[in-house]
């Protein structure tokens, strides 16, 4: 119904409320000493009314079981941790009416769901099942959502279409919008993305870079705030302007909001049936803040009597939503007094049955601990078949051509970020033409917001398109590290294996440009220590398209780093391979064979060694120049074959000295070829400073042939 229209009665006899209006509509005291307070709602949406005559009675009765399955869940959970069974409990105790009543609106396996973790009943509405839920709790083998991983109340599912929860407040902003993306589309698909949080989570920058995205594009997402006024102990009043996010979401043009008392089941349900009617027809996201309240502290490591009053706890108690929807149901003459003790005793002894049966599951096995870091299937690709051979190119040009080639190959393939599409092609001309050639839908700018880009890949990867995205600059690649460590690199492993996070992101990095402490970055050694990415660091042209190429072709997600200073540079240059080249990651390049020293490096270095090489070849010293080419997986295999044939060997990278990724390539050398040495390993890196932009001071702090060649005469003297 479009705002500021009214219809002033309803079939059952009620009054529509009003868009943009608080309606009050009191209920009568609820027969058990308390009285419930009035409904209230205020939105962008004008809402029939719906009671309980506007469903079927097994449907009520349904949901009914549903919100008391997961109440007494959460009791038996507990129960179990006091047992000394199970780890830790997050509970869903007082959201559940606004959960069921979007379940009941809700197609699993059709809709998306990205949940976080007070979402039980919205997980029981699903599908999901006691069992499952107490297997996750006592993190047995057979839990389906993560077999163990997680901890419990993290739920996942691929045949549902939910995306696996990580811990991290306001992490499932951004692949939701990634998957609402996905769904504009898919032109007769009228399925839409739930996206849940707390309070608190709306306090994170996330929540309001995927509203700012999803309003912009129109992506059917309904974020669904569950306001229960605490985030941890912190109170709403301490982390919100205005007191409510609804009022944080009204300055979204293209947004609309909505704001209901998400303890009522029915007036819930009827808000968020409005809602959802506007995104399936494709009117775009809608902000919708349930008021709910907690009725356990935030989990089972949390104490709320420090922090809440006795007043307050008996308040919260008092519009207990199960306890509100039996009142409901008892005026409609749907349950009696008899009715509710025999479905409590029912659902209550279900429980108890699947919990003793999940008890007695088997535990995950030790062995798979390390499983599902990466994927582990065939991937069946064909490596190194040709020689390039073809006119020389330079690697920019060479990247470019690779993303032109695997666009035409797969149509799932996408590239976005900053500056990319249109005539612009990229800060570095990498994507140039591919707008052009693929239009607007394969080749898009975002917003100047790199978690977003990165947490709406994770939408688009999970959707099933492989994106390819751009980080401008190394050195701006941290606002994404939540989307980075915490979604992306874990995505296969904390859902067991059942659901791949595939993309790659392309980012610039290195010095040697004057580009001063933000254009000048090396970041492999940070990526280096996070499992579940591939990284490559190509130091030329054919080796940039060849492993870009594989890159996109993997079902891992890949950090591809590229250096600005080779982009153009002669060095780089290289005869281009064809279509079908294709490198494999974690195999090293013998640059030169040598027989009197071994120097290991990547990336610019590689070419700064072979000058120095060059020139203690005209010294009569042999070196032995191994490119890793990728750090992760690390070929160290050849490194240490070569170590052991020279026994002397120079680490050269061009990040700070200091815990840099070089170090690691020494504790491997020291801890697998210590006897082959007969010198000490020896490392040439960048000084344990920003990056300076003028020259002078640049030169001062990165690498240069001298200081290589040097340490390079002092590892052979020794």
């Amino acid at each position: 119904m479009a705002k500021g229209k009214r219809t002033t009665k309803k079939g059952n006899g009620q009054e529509a409320l009003p868009a943009g209006k608080v309606a009050e509509a009191a209920l009568e005291p609820n027969g058990i000493g308390t009285a419930a307070p009035a409904s209230t709602y205020e939105g962008d949406f004008e809402i029939e009314p719906v009671t309980p005559h506007d469903f079927e009675a097994e449907t009520l009765l349904t949901v009914y079981r549903r919100m008391l399955t997961s109440r007494l869940l959460d009791e038996k959970m507990l129960r179990l941790l006091k047992q000394g069974k199970g780890f830790f409990h997050i509970g869903c105790a007082g959201h559940e009416a606004a959960q069921a009543a979007i379940g009941l609106l809700s197609r699993p396996g059709y809709d998306w769901f990205s949940f976080y973790y007070r979402d039980l009943t919205m997980y029981l509405s699903l599908g999901g099942t006691p069992e499952e839920v107490l297997l996750a709790h006592l993190a047995k083998a057979d839990d389906p959502n993560s077999g163990g991983r997680q901890m419990s109340e993290h739920y996942s599912n691929r045949e549902r279409h939910i995306l696996p929860i990580s811990s991290s407040v306001g992490a499932q902003f951004l692949p939701a919008v990634g998957v609402g993306l996905s769904l504009l589309r898919q032109p007769d698909n009228d399925a839409y993305v739930y996206c849940s949080c707390g309070d608190g989570a709306t306090s994170q920058g996330d929540f309001h870079e995927a509203l700012n995205w999803s309003a912009r594009a129109g992506a059917p997402v309904l974020f669904v705030v569950q306001d229960n006024k605490y985030a941890i102990s912190v109170p709403v009043s301490e982390q919100t302007a205005g007191g409510t996010a609804y009022k944080l979401a009204r300055g979204y043009e293209g947004l609309k909001r909505a704001r209901v008392d998400g303890t009522d089941f029915f007036q819930t349900y009827a808000v968020a049936r409005t809602a959802l009617e506007h995104i399936r027809s494709g009117g775009g996201p809608v902000c919708l803040v349930t008021d709910v309240v907690r009725l356990l502290p935030h989990s089972s490591s949390d104490d709320h009597k420090k922090y809440r009053s006795t007043e307050e706890l008996e308040a919260d108690r008092k519009v207990d939503p199960i306890v509100r929807l039996e009142v409901q149901l008892r005026e409609a003459g749907l349950l009696d007094a008899d009715a509710i003790t025999r479905i409590r005793k029912e659902v209550g002894r279900a429980i108890d049955a699947a919990a003793a049966w999940a008890d007695k599951q088997p535990d995950p096995d030790p062995a798979t601990a390390t499983k599902h870091v990466y994927f582990e299937g065939s991937l069946d690709l064909a490596y190194e078949q040709t020689e390039p051979s073809g006119p020389p190119v330079v690697m920019v040009d060479a990247i470019n051509h690779a993303l032109h080639e695997e666009m035409a190959r797969d149509e799932r393939v996408i590239v976005y970020g900053e500056d990319v599409a249109g005539g612009k092609g990229g800060v570095f001309t990498a994507t140039r033409g591919l707008t052009d050639r693929f239009g607007k839908h394969r080749c898009f700018n975002s917003p100047l917001a790199e978690a977003s880009i990165i947490g709406t890949a994770i939408g688009f990867s999970a959707f099933g398109y492989k994106p390819v995205v751009e980080i401008q600059f190394g050195d701006y690649i941290w606002p994404g590290m939540q989307m980075l460590r915490n979604q992306v690199a874990t995505f296969r492993y904390r859902s067991n294996g059942a659901w791949g996070c595939p993309m790659v992101i392309r980012v610039p990095v290195g010095g040697y440009i004057h580009g001063g402490l933000c254009h000048s970055q090396n970041i492999e050694a940070i990526f280096g220590h996070i499992p579940g990415f591939k990284i490559a660091l190509p130091s030329t042209a054919a080796d940039a398209k060849g492993l870009l190429k594989t890159a996109i072709r993997l079902q891992d997600p890949v950090l591809f780093l590229e250096h600005k200073a080779l982009y153009r540079a002669a060095a780089a240059r290289t005869p281009e391979p064809d279509a079908d080249y294709l490198l494999p990651f974690g195999k090293a390049r013998i640059v030169r064979e040598g027989t009197d020293l071994t120097i290991v490096t990547y990336g610019m270095m590689v070419h700064k060694s072979v000058n120095v090489a060059r020139q203690l070849e005209k010294e009569g010293v042999s070196v032995e120049i191994i490119d890793l080419r990728t750090i992760l997986p690390l070929d160290s295999e050849t490194l240490l074959h070569s170590v052991r044939k020279t026994n002397r060997v120079l680490v050269v990278y061009e990040d700070h000295e200091f815990a840099g990724f070089g170090a690691e390539i020494c504790a491997q050398i020291a801890d697998l070829a210590f006897t082959a040495l007969d010198a000490p390993v020896r490392r040439v890196a960048g000084a344990f400073t920003p990056i300076p932009f003028a020259d002078p001071l640049e030169k001062a702090v990165l690498p240069g042939d001298e200081d290589i060649l040097s340490a390079a005469r002092d590892v052979l003297a020794f």
